[in-house]
């Protein structure tokens, strides 16, 4: 029997007689948009009717870090692929791409702007073509996407927030804050349009702002996925740290807001610990450590734990930082190896592209043990994190590294070159304390008293000016 057509959220025809599966399909897109927890509904939907081609496709999404139970739902779409619908077909068909052990990253997006066009609605299929775009450091391919999409969804808020954020990457400041706003002024609630906005205040120096908004939206916050809700806490935390707020204020969101997210029985730990080293590396880097030591120490414990490796690049870098600067030497050598085995594994052409991915992890394991000069010369003279986006980091996350690499040119000799960055890097963030703390250190090394003393001044007006 072929079964009768039922209709997603979307609109678009599923072939299933089960109308419990196409819930559990439209519960899935209402979780994937929002940013839920309870994502693992679409295996709701395989069980209600086991041959339906959209719901184990999904499914075998879902599970597809789990390779003892993706295949069976991958095999099940494929045998009944000849009754599916057309869009199952074009579902099928960007997502067995995606999920394929030697997938073409160029293909996939292929695919799924082919099935955007026929299916513009799909916005959930729109979120996973962006987070494809967002691994392969191209946003302007994220935002063409968005953008072909959009006259059929101009009353979605969902697909505000999918605007914003490519134009905020790309540094399209103005734009990306209109749209935020305008999916902000349909759903307050929308979890990824208040990132957003953060994110926008944020680059612009705007630190009381954007904690009073994020404060504000927080409430909304509580249903939203581990990594979601702990990596909305970190913006808060660091546009505090940015503006000088006391240190107890940040260790407090830190135990308060992300490390308390463990307690949780369904917490993704990874997800966490990736937003807690991502705080913890920026503290480091601006002196205050001394507040976080133990929080570091419990932290690079847990990160010993091999099964948490190999799941995210950003994580595993920042993880090499942890085990090196707590002296975990052997743990940190075998991630690095385990690193650089998985790079020859890949084709040659993900190979050359991963090329930076594994030199900032080399460089980092290296600042990880205090060998600053070893780490700056696998940098280079011209190091820019924005072209180590490849980690699957947004702009926010990787400028810590510009930071890494601003301390270690002051303290190796090369303050002339970091007086050159950082006066470039204050034409665009000039309301950051700690760049203009810099920038005196530079001055100060190279016995330009005076402009030290203006850069001090100006640092100090700004420590006074968010949180006094």
């Amino acid at each position: 029997m072929e079964g009768e057509l039922k209709v997603d959220k979307f609109g678009y025809e599923v072939r299933t007689s089960s109308d419990a599966c196409i819930s559990a399909i439209n519960a899935f897109y209402d979780q994937v948009l929002n940013y839920r927890r309870r994502r693992s509904v679409i295996l709701e939907a395989a069980a209600h009717d086991d041959q339906c081609v959209l719901a184990n496709i999904l499914a075998a999404y879902f599970l597809s870090s789990d390779p003892s139970r993706a295949p069976s739902h991958l095999q099940a779409a494929k045998s009944r692929l000849e009754q599916a619908t057309p869009y199952e077909k074009a579902v099928f068909d960007a997502v067995n791409c995606l999920i394929s052990k030697d997938r073409d990253d160029d293909v996939a997006f292929e695919l799924h702007s082919k099935l955007l066009k026929s299916f513009p609605r799909d916005l959930a299929s729109l979120q996973r073509a962006q987070v494809l775009c967002f691994y392969m450091a191209r946003p302007g391919l994220s935002l063409d996407l968005v953008q072909q999409v959009l006259p059929s969804n101009e009353q979605e808020d969902f697909v505000y927030g999918m605007l914003a954020f490519p134009l905020l990457e790309l540094g399209r400041m103005e734009e990306a804050e209109k749209a935020a706003k305008k999916g902000y002024e349909i759903n307050k609630r929308d979890c990824w349009v208040q990132h957003n906005m953060c994110h926008v205040l944020q680059y612009n120096c705007r630190f009381k702002e954007a904690v009073e908004f994020m404060e504000e939206c927080s409430p909304s916050w509580d249903l939203c996925s581990s990594f979601m809700f702990t990596h909305n806490w970190w913006h808060v935390a660091l546009c505090y740290l940015e503006g000088r707020a006391p240190i107890q204020r940040i260790r407090d969101l830190y135990d308060h807001f992300i490390w308390k997210e463990l307690e949780r029985p369904d917490a993704p730990r990874p997800e966490v610990y990736l937003n807690a080293l991502g705080l913890l590396l920026r503290v480091h880097v601006r002196g205050e450590m001394d507040a976080f030591e133990d929080h570091l120490k419990t932290l690079a414990n847990c990160v010993t734990d091999q099964a948490n490796w190999y799941l995210d690049w950003q994580f595993d870098i920042l993880v090499l930082w942890a085990l090196a600067y707590t002296g975990e030497i052997s743990r940190a050598e075998e991630l690095l190896k385990g690193l650089k085995s998985r790079i020859t594994k890949m084709n040659e052409k993900k190979q050359q592209f991963m090329q930076n991915a594994i030199l900032l992890a080399e460089a980092t394991y290296e600042y990880g043990k205090g060998n600053e000069k070893q780490a700056l010369e696998l940098l280079g003279h011209d190091f820019d994190a924005d072209n180590y986006k490849m980690i699957g980091a947004s702009g926010e996350q990787i400028d810590i590294f510009n930071e890494v690499w601003y301390c270690m040119l002051l303290n190796n000799g090369q303050a002339a070159k970091a007086i050159e960055v950082l006066k470039k890097r204050i034409k665009s963030r000039e309301g950051i304390p700690f760049l203009w703390r810099l920038l005196e250190r530079g001055y100060k090394l190279t016995g330009r008293d005076e402009e030290a003393a203006t850069a001090s001044e100006e640092a100090k007006r700004l420590e006074n000016a968010y949180f006094p």
